[in-house]
């Protein structure tokens, strides 16, 4: 049976030895959306071969940032290390069947061929002396490694479905070391057997591993398991043409979590960095699982545009009901600096239904949720207000007399609603010959201590009857 055959089942395999960085959480998306397209199956597996490097937290940043991303995996978690006694099983498996073989080249003499091809100007490709040497001559005390016998003749194919046939000369490829002298399993080899073993039948990954492809068809073919499909998806690239790093600014998920974005704004601005659907920017997930597909993943690397995801998510911010966006900001606010203070306020004096008032306001202007809290802060302000450098200057005798003038209209509006204010300040400016701005710009100054915020009459409305004529009654001259 081919891959072709069976269901589709994808699988995401980090090493938890960072965090979860854009090209990764990318990585998970092409293969989540693969699923889920076809009604395959959408695996994790941590592989936690580096004990040294890989850490707990590091495991949990990994599924934190998927978990934020919404991409959910299907069953529990494997880990590579759990698995290194299958491993051995199968490795000396093929050593028992003549598939591999035993080395007892020291790193003193692998060192000394790679230097010697290196100085010949020849690839440097291990020819191991003991491929086909008597292993009574092994030296004494010496723990082998264990190298799979592959041809020296002919080729090893790779049909990527992204990068299309890929061939290699099996002359450039050495017997490549499955178990290393101290029993551990090499990556390439472990990779194989857990594919295998979870019934992986394409292989979603970076560009980068195409090399690693090669090898682990020889292992597959050694063994008589059928090669799954592969597809290497291009990398990402920074504005300025290079692989993206932290120097081109935030690079882990979790940064980009804390800053304010969106999961949905995240996975549309990240399939759109390698694959397309025509002209279409702006693609729903539901969207995005009927059409995704790897024959629509292109070659060349994305770049990562900081102002696209910024304006894609402010769409995304618009476009959430209030019920939508007063979950995210509790959500962001749990767990970024400072968010616990700003939850508090939220949570005491009715502040959640004081931002509900203003949040269609202030949706149009930010573009992301940090942006929101941060236009949000007017309603948290303590009294007497700072203003702000621009506040301060329209606060002139001027306006403190148009605001005094006003006072009176305002305590004796009937109703305390955006609608009722807007039409008692219009009346206000008519009445007096003043124009409109002359009194909407101090008000704005004096509720918000700002000389920009959402309107100004969505602004008293949320604030409240009374809150609002004591700010004014604090610069009211």
């Amino acid at each position: 049976m081919t891959t072709s055959d069976r269901k589709v089942v994808t699988r995401f395999a980090p090493s938890p030895t960072g965090m979860l960085h854009i090209g990764g959480a990318r990585t998970a998306l092409f293969n989540w959306l693969y699923a889920k397209h076809t009604g395959g199956t959408f695996l994790l597996r941590i592989e936690d071969t580096d004990r040294e490097r890989s850490k707990p937290e590091h495991v949990d940043a990994i599924t934190n940032g998927l978990k934020w991303l919404e991409l959910n995996w299907d069953g529990d978690p494997l880990f590579q290390f759990a698995r290194v006694e299958r491993h051995r099983e199968v490795a000396l498996g093929l050593l028992a069947s003549g598939g591999a073989y035993n080395c007892y080249l020291t790193a003193e003499e692998l060192t000394a061929m790679r230097e010697k091809a290196k100085a010949e100007g020849r690839p440097q490709v291990i020819e191991s002396p003991w491929r086909d040497r008597d292993p009574k001559e092994a030296p004494a005390g010496v723990k082998p490694s264990v190298r799979l016998r592959t041809r020296r003749d002919g080729e090893t194919v790779v049909d990527d479905k992204v990068q299309g046939r890929v061939v290699i000369p099996n002359k450039d490829l050495d017997d490549m070391i499955i178990l290393r002298s101290d029993g551990t399993p090499t990556y390439n080899f472990a990779v194989v057997v857990d594919d295998h073993d979870m019934g992986i039948t394409h292989v979603i990954r970076g560009v980068d591993h195409l090399t690693n492809a090669a090898r682990q068809t020889q292992v597959y073919v050694a063994l008589g398991w059928d090669v799954p499909e592969f597809a290497h998806v291009p990398l990402i690239h920074g504005p300025d043409g290079a692989k993206l790093s932290k120097r081109h600014g935030a690079e882990a998920t979790d940064a980009y979590r804390a800053m304010g974005y969106l999961p949905e704004a995240m996975r549309n601005y990240l399939v759109r960095l390698g694959w397309s659907h025509g002209d279409d920017e702006i693609i729903s997930t539901e969207q995005l699982i009927e059409w995704f597909d790897l024959d629509a993943v292109g070659r060349s690397p994305a770049r990562f545009d900081f102002a696209k995801l910024a304006d894609l998510n402010g769409h995304y911010i618009r476009k959430a009901t209030d019920d939508e966006l007063v979950r995210r900001l509790k959500e962001l606010l749990e767990v970024v600096e400072g968010g616990a203070e700003k939850l508090a306020r939220l949570d005491r004096d009715g502040g959640w239904d004081k931002l509900r008032i203003a949040l269609p306001g202030l949706k149009e202007r930010a573009k992301t949720l940090l942006e929101l809290v941060d236009g949000a802060a007017f309603l948290f302000a303590d009294r007497p207000l700072t203003l702000d450098d621009k506040a301060a200057k329209l606060m002139d005798a001027d306006a403190k007399a148009v605001l005094g003038a006003l006072l009176p209209r305002l305590e004796a509006a009937p109703e305390w609603t955006a609608a009722t204010l807007e039409a008692e300040v219009r009346s206000f400016s008519e009445a007096t010959g003043t124009k409109l701005g002359k009194v909407a710009q101090p008000l704005r100054a004096a509720l918000t201590g700002r000389s920009i915020s959402p309107p100004v009459f969505d602004v008293m409305h949320a604030l409240g009857r009374d809150e609002s004529l004591s700010r004014l009654k604090d610069l009211a001259g």
